[in-house]
């Protein structure tokens, strides 16, 4: 059976913090961008009043959980990502 190998690929990413004030979080300029075109967005979760963000993706709407890596890929679409997948696939290049 074939073996394939994925081609190295250089991703834009960013942990999702852990805060309940979006006032505290310093987000990428790309998702910024993301929020105004509506393909990132946030709702209060009422019972303790924290944003819970979710990123519209082709396979659906997907939510970004605290702690997950969210990702800008090669032709700038953006996924949430796991940190264990994430840090198993991914090595850091360059750190702004």
């Amino acid at each position: 059976m074939p073996r394939y190998r994925k081609l190295p690929v250089e991703i834009e990413a960013f942990q999702m913090p852990t805060v309940n004030s979006e006032a505290d979080v310093s987000f990428p300029a790309w998702f910024e961008v993301a929020k105004k075109q509506g393909t990132v967005f946030d709702e209060t979760d009422p019972n303790n009043l924290k944003a819970v963000w979710y990123v519209r993706t082709l396979e659906g709407v997907m939510k970004i959980n605290d702690g997950d890596y969210v990702i800008q890929g090669v032709k700038g679409e953006i996924y949430p990502c796991k940190p264990d997948i994430f840090e198993a696939t991914y090595e850091l290049i360059e750190e702004n």
